[in-house]
């Protein structure tokens, strides 16, 4: 673990959390090092190899009617950190958690208390990308991305791949390499649209969402009710 790793919280108030604050992005390199970075790797490559990783699901509504691949082409995988054969992976979680959460009232009105599982990532290469779209266009309680790169000697003029962000009300975009052991924050909501250019190459990357407690306690609520109106309606219909 680098040195400089183990003040994350000088990280967090320095860098992290006004970054969020005055562009709504920022990215980190050289985050867990290169042995512990790799060790994640290698544990990708093995779920990648032996088929654990399934295609990304569209969010409802995303431009129905298209052909899914054209949209988001990318194989996914959802796991916990805790699973056998995942201690650099549930380390990268660790250190995740305690950034953010040192990050604590500066986040503006966000009160962060609890996170997505990691989401594993591969595009395979075959040029397929992910179209303009935003993680929480709806309230769902997500508030910050945060997405951890894993691939060596990357060339974005050879193998595409960049992840553009549009942020709102900017006139500006910004691209992300998603090089080796780079992490990268933003603002889940309709703040920063995103997507991720075509790749020609095998992209791995891992993401995780935090949560604000107020709105993800609102949409649990809402989607409860949701569920109890269903049930209802059906025993009203069922005669």
């Amino acid at each position: 673990m680098p040195s400089e790793m183990l003040d994350l919280e000088r990280l967090a108030l320095d860098y992290v959390a006004p970054c969020l604050r005055d562009l709504g992005f920022c990215y980190l390199d050289n985050f867990l090092g290169q042995p512990a970075g790799e060790r994640v790797l290698e544990r990708v490559q093995q779920m990648h190899r032996a088929g654990e990783l399934q295609d990304g699901q569209l969010q409802a509504g995303q431009r129905q009617g298209i052909a899914k691949r054209h949209l988001r082409g990318d194989q996914i995988k959802w796991i916990a950190g805790t699973e056998e054969g995942c201690e650099a992976i549930r380390l990268l979680l660790s250190l995740l958690d305690r950034l953010v959460m040192c990050c604590g009232s500066r986040l503006g009105k966000y009160y962060v208390k609890e996170r997505s599982k990691a989401m594993v990532a591969c595009y395979p290469g075959n040029g397929t990308g992910y179209v303009r779209h935003v993680d929480n266009p709806n309230g769902d309680g997500r508030c910050i991305t945060c997405i951890y790169y894993l691939n060596k000697n990357w060339d974005s003029k050879l193998h595409g791949g960049i992840l553009r962000i549009f942020p709102e009300g900017k006139s500006y975009v910004a691209d992300v390499e998603p090089i080796f052991d780079r992490l990268l924050f933003f603002w889940s909501d309709r703040r920063n649209p995103h997507e991720v250019q075509p790749s020609y190459a095998t992209r791995y990357a891992m993401t995780v969402w935090y949560f604000d407690a107020e709105e993800r306690a609102e949409a649990k609520k809402k989607f409860r009710n949701l569920v109890d109106t269903a049930k209802t309606e059906g025993v009203l219909h069922e005669d």
